[in-house]
């Protein structure tokens, strides 16, 4: 496949949102039609799309859905001094429509998922002879409509369909989500069919990662839409995992070590660097303020956006996650803050939270000494085989194949220990209730702060129960409901979109 490079799209016009589909002819210049009945300008639009998508978690946005789950919650000072980026750990009046967090996510979405629909429409009634080529569009504007609105339908629920070839149908209306859903399988499938196993550049996606994301999806579809099917997730998973072009890293810290990126365990990730812009910034939100005072260019420094809750960072024996030689532990959470010999101290006037266990996942260490940990620039994974291999587990075992199920697990915790598991360490013997407590645990340790913990509390429906009793700020407000299994549908999009209207808000806000 050849290189493709990114070129200017002056007439692919990106919308704030969902409501804007392109349904006018510019009145001077090519028309839609003209500009996408051409694979030339469909490639670059869609690695645009790309990049954007990307960007989607970079910086302080890019953890925004990180926070208000029992992994994570915001440092004191961001508490005190941000209320609707606060609102997303207290669950109070400030989680609403008008939450310019929030609001953000939802807009930045829309965008790409227009672009994607153009090129799936255009595309299938493409005449041009590449066909190969053809195909290769197809499956990525496919995969990536069907990632987004992932996010989309599980965090929004009920959301707008866009279908360029039903647009009269469809509109800008909320449409139910099991059509909803089964849009985002029937892409993952058109995906699946066309995407090659490898792909040149690590930025497009490959079979291999559509397969995973069904896989999750079938998982993860509300069971109102009737999609939700551990069958069919099995044999998704199942795909990825008898292809044999995937495998765990022997060693759990070459996994976040800048010169193993792009992996045999990766089936997917995000591509940053240390240049703006495509640095992602992760480390500013992640480190230590403390650490930022005593030097500048201390890797690890940062300012205590997102910490790891209480939950996350202790021992079981003070009742929380981690189990003695559990070596993901220090390599996922920093607790030492010594900085070339030097403690630093705690800062006065912003919460004194400024010292307590930190993020470490996301520390650049090719910063250290001489860049500004803003320019931090590491891989942020997507979809990694051990993850495959935790939600295949959990496949099996809801359909009543615990025994099986636990053989997976261990694979990942066998890892996790050096190696080699200790006497006790393997699981054995769980009931099928035992396996869906434990699952849960075994992800965050092998998975936190990548991205999937309210996805996880979501399917599970234990986002309330767990945050209530786990995040420090919603256990203190006290006002987590049922309701905040999903987000409120923003003002600016009922504003803006005449056929979403104030009653059409998910109920309670």
């Amino acid at each position: 496949m050849k290189t493709r490079v990114l070129a200017a799209m002056a007439l692919t016009i990106l919308f704030s949102s969902c409501s804007d589909f392109l349904e006018e002819e510019p009145q001077t210049g090519l028309t839609e039609a003209q500009v996408y009945s051409k694979m030339d300008n469909i490639e670059p639009a869609l690695l645009g799309s790309f990049t954007s998508w990307r960007n989607l978690r970079k910086d302080r946005p890019g953890l925004y859905f990180d926070l208000g789950t029992d992994e994570s919650q915001q440092g004191i000072y961001q508490v005190i001094n941000d209320a609707n980026q606060a609102g997303l750990d207290l669950y109070n009046n400030f989680l609403s429509q008008e939450n310019n967090a929030l609001g953000g996510q939802w807009n930045d979405r829309w965008p790409i998922v227009n672009i994607t629909a153009l090129s799936i429409f255009y595309l299938n009634s493409n005449t041009e002879p590449d066909t190969a080529r053809r195909d290769l569009l197809l499956g990525e504007a496919s995969f990536l409509r069907a990632a987004v609105m992932f996010e989309l339908g599980t965090y929004w629920g009920s959301v707008p369909i866009n279908d360029k070839g039903r647009s009269a149908e469809f509109g800008g209306r909320r449409q139910p989500v099991d059509q909803v859903f089964n849009y985002i399988v029937n892409d993952l499938l058109v995906a699946i069919e066309k995407l090659p196993v490898t792909q040149e550049n690590p930025q497009y996606p490959t079979k291999g990662v559509a397969q995973a994301l069904l896989g999750k999806v079938y998982m993860t579809a509300p069971e109102a839409s009737g999609l939700r099917d551990y069958t069919l997730a099995k044999n998704a998973f199942e795909a990825v995992i008898n292809s044999g072009r995937y495998s765990l890293m022997d060693n759990y810290s070459k996994l976040f070590n800048p010169n193993f990126q792009n992996n045999q365990e990766s089936l997917y990730e995000f591509q940053f660097n240390n240049t703006y812009p495509d640095n992602n910034q992760i480390q500013w939100q992640t480190g230590s303020r403390a650490v930022a005072n005593l030097n500048q260019y201390a890797y690890f420094g940062g300012y205590d956006l997102i910490l790891p809750t209480e939950y996350c960072l202790n021992d079981t024996s003070a009742g929380g996650i981690w189990e003695t030689g559990d070596q993901r532990k220090n390599l996922s959470i920093r607790y030492d803050f010594t900085y070339r010999g030097q403690r630093p101290t705690l800062p006065a006037g912003f919460g004194g939270d400024e010292l307590d266990p930190h993020i470490k996942k996301y520390e650049d260490i090719r910063t250290d000494a001489t860049q500004s940990f803003w320019q931090c620039g590491k891989n942020k994974p997507y979809i990694r085989y051990a993850d495959v291999l935790l939600m295949y587990a959990e496949a099996l075992n809801e359909l009543g194949q615990t025994g099986n199920a636990e053989g997976y697990v261990n694979q990942v915790r066998t890892r996790a220990f050096g190696g080699t598991l200790p006497a006790g360490m393997a699981w054995s013997g769980n009931s099928q209730n035992e396996f869906r407590e434990k699952i849960l645990d075994e992800r965050m340790r092998e998975l936190a702060f990548e991205g999937w913990r309210r996805m996880d509390l979501l399917r599970t429906g234990k986002l309330v129960q767990l945050v209530r009793a786990r995040n420090k700020w919603a256990n203190q407000n006290g006002t987590i409901a049922e309701f905040h299994n999903l987000y409120p549908i923003p003002l600016s999009e009922i504003s803006q979109n005449p056929e979403i209207n104030p009653g059409d808000q998910n109920p309670g806000y």
